[in-house]
């Protein structure tokens, strides 16, 4: 959810429009585009095996009337204000129901309103409504029905469902949408089924976990955050699961200042004491800095899914150098928003769950540095008890 406004719309994977969408992944500013987008048409599958949470009146994906040329980034910018799909109205239907069923194929309003974010954003791609393999809508399923029900109590006044298209030019997508009176009321995420259908849990962590670092000789980094014998594609979906879902729960919290606010406009930061744990603010810069910059010369280089600005042989430097702070994640250290929902996936996934994490750094074939779990370390008590406590209020 698919941060800061200015990288936001520099990550790939996961997106997000007014509230958290990123540039081009996971958007936090990235957004990855993979070269082969190849699903089973299953025309019978939708109607026949989903009871979707979409809030139209039928499941039959319908191309949307568009009302805006495909070159028009001004008319798709305006189009995308007070969109249907950013209020809180259009989703009541979606939210009536058990978290674990808003799950569902994108609707028409919703694949038109990515249609115009890609427009406004200069991203090529055409999203349209996915069409889903029994598999892989099992897999969805699973993926949120396994996590905790601490954490799906949080999501049920919040969460407007989760919807599955193609081509979206990213892995995942996520927005806020808003109550009658303007307040941030909860928020949708979108997921690219034809980019996740290809990835394994430990194989789509150690693609993620290495895009900060362009390959050098020698230098290997493998990812590991499920055991070999649960090592599938449920639970790739899963782990992205839990951090799109933590921007969701955000929403209205006191974790870090709005996406929405450029950093310069944030008035109060001591309202925000998770994000006093690791941040400040430079104003005159307008940007967001981290109280461990002076000793993370390579903090400001970490870049996900576009655009490595970190060469391989930094890798056990950059790792050392994160084991000084408390971020959870070399993720974490990218944005205030993006701080919190690794903290707050990570913590779920190797606390509550008990799954295994683990970065591992190979050089020449040699194991050089192993990075675990921050959960049980003394770097990580004080976000632990800010999520725990936050965690147990939902009980």
């Amino acid at each position: 959810m698919n941060s800061d406004l200015a990288t936001l719309k520099s990550n790939p994977t996961y997106r997000r429009t007014p509230v958290y969408r990123r540039p081009n992944l996971l958007d936090s500013g990235f957004r990855r585009k993979d070269d082969s987008r190849q699903v089973a048409a299953w025309p019978w599958l939708i109607a026949a095996l989903i009871s979707i949470a979409v809030p139209g009146e039928s499941i039959a994906q319908e191309q949307p009337r568009f009302p805006c040329a495909y070159s028009d980034k001004d008319c798709a910018a305006k189009a995308q204000q007070g969109h249907a799909v950013t209020k809180l109205h259009y989703w009541e239907r979606a939210m009536g129901k058990p978290v674990e069923q808003r799950i569902g194929v994108a609707p028409p309003a919703l694949v038109e309103f990515l249609r115009l974010d890609n427009i406004a954003n200069d991203v090529r791609d055409t999203p349209r409504a996915a069409r889903l393999t029994p598999g892989f809508l099992r897999d969805v399923q699973r993926a949120l029905a396994e996590i905790p029900p601490e954490v799906k109590r949080l999501l049920a006044t919040k969460l407007a469902g989760i919807y599955l298209v193609e081509n979206l030019g990213s892995t995942g997508f996520g927005d806020v949408i808003y109550d009658k009176d303007a307040n941030p009321a909860g928020g949708f995420v979108v997921l690219d089924a034809s980019v996740l259908s290809r990835r394994v849990a430990n194989a789509w962590a150690t693609w993620k976990e290495n895009t900060p670092f362009a390959p050098r000789a020698g230098f290997r980094l493998a990812a590991e955050i499920e055991t070999p014998r649960n090592n599938n594609r449920r639970n790739a979906i899963q782990y992205i699961l839990l951090h799109e879902l933590a921007h969701v729960i955000s929403i209205g919290e006191k974790f870090h200042p709005s996406w929405s606010l450029e950093p310069r406009d944030v008035q109060s930061p001591e309202n925000f004491p998770f994000f006093l744990l690791s941040w400040a603010i430079d104003r005159a810069e307008n940007r967001y800095v981290t109280l461990f910059d002076a000793a993370f010369p390579q903090r400001k280089d970490v870049v996900y899914y576009f655009g490595a600005k970190l060469a391989a042989d930094q890798m056990i430097a950059a790792y050392d150098n994160l084991e000084r702070t408390n971020f959870a994640t070399l993720y974490s250290v990218v944005r205030p928003g993006d701080d919190f929902a690794e903290a707050f996936a990570s913590y779920v996934h190797s606390v509550r769950m008990k799954k295994p994490f683990a970065i591992r750094i190979y050089d020449r074939g040699k194991l050089v540095k192993t990075y675990g779990s921050c959960w049980t370390e003394p770097r990580c008590a004080e976000k632990r008890k800010l999520i725990e406590g936050f965690l147990g209020a939902s009980r």
